[in-house]
């Protein structure tokens, strides 16, 4: 393989980003006495589901928040979900809440989502996050955590997007969309594709940014990658794939990020900074 392309690691990013939200934490601390708290909520037993829930709850603990596990059955009503959620929502105690995604097909996640408050929404899923992103609202709402963390590693690797035609493949409420209209705010012009676009190909092969968010297994085609191309995959699937083919894309792209090690640990890394950011908002705190 022809390796020309510069790997973005996100890994390294993300660390850097939990080093900054570690002093936070510590000053959260000596200025309240309060503990920072980040409360994840898992339904059923999926087991990638349990992995990354677990992986936040460490996160959290690495920069000094406490984490605290809801874990509820498959069979959990949409509103026995509301009910939990709703009172984690009236902790004071609690910052964040996490409500891991995706719930059981029985569970009207959107009402879950909405169960949180729009303070307490540090991974960015309620309809108040998106619209303050959609309106470029600052310090209302959070960032989703997927595309947040995908702005903070183009400009770790200061790229930046004005001018750029970023050509987005998803169009999900929680990372297709929302990553469209980050780029857009930062000047970019935007064409949002899904798996049921015509001339997909030749859509993708005009973009200067691509991101990769349709959760398919090399959906998008090295050959369709233009030359020179930034290619951003936020797709994890089975067997640690992409939603890109890696090594034909890598050929063409100057930068492309890895699976795993680009995307996932910056959506984590946002989500225990953006749960910081929480909780001195919380606690009256002046971040600036």
């Amino acid at each position: 393989m022809n390796t020309t392309a510069t790997l973005m690691d996100g890994k390294a990013v993300a660390q850097r980003v939990l080093d900054t939200c570690a002093q936070r934490v510590q000053h959260i601390k000596q200025q309240t006495g309060v503990k920072p708290c980040l409360a994840t909520v898992l339904v059923g037993d999926d087991p990638a589901s349990v992995t990354y829930t677990r992986m936040k709850r460490k996160r959290c603990e690495a920069v000094g928040m406490q984490s605290r596990k809801v874990e509820l059955p498959t069979e959990t009503t949409t509103e026995q979900l509301v009910a939990a959620i709703s009172e984690l929502g009236n902790d004071a105690s609690v910052h964040g809440v996490l409500l891991q995604h995706p719930s059981p097909p029985h569970v009207d996640e959107r009402a879950a989502f909405e169960a949180i408050p729009a303070i307490k929404d540090v991974d960015g899923v309620t309809i108040h996050s998106f619209g303050a992103i959609a309106l470029g609202v600052k310090g209302s709402g959070y960032d989703c955590c997927t595309p947040g963390g995908i702005m903070r590693l183009l400009k770790a690797y200061e790229v930046d997007p004005t001018g750029m035609h970023a050509v987005v493949v998803g169009r999900s409420p929680i990372l297709g969309k929302p990553m469209a209209m980050m780029l857009l705010a930062a000047n970019a012009t935007v064409t949002i594709c899904h798996s049921k676009t015509k001339e997909l190909p030749t859509l993708v092969e005009q973009g200067d940014i691509v991101v990769a968010a349709v959760g398919r297994p090399e959906f998008v085609k090295g050959d369709w990658i233009k030359p020179g191309a930034i290619v951003i995959d936020a797709g994890y699937n089975e067997g640690n794939v992409g939603d890109v083919e890696f090594d034909a894309a890598a050929e063409k792209a100057s930068m492309i990020t890895p699976v795993p090690g680009g995307v996932g640990p910056m959506t984590i890394a946002t989500l225990i900074d953006q749960t910081s950011i929480g909780a001195a908002r919380q606690l009256g705190l002046d971040l600036e």
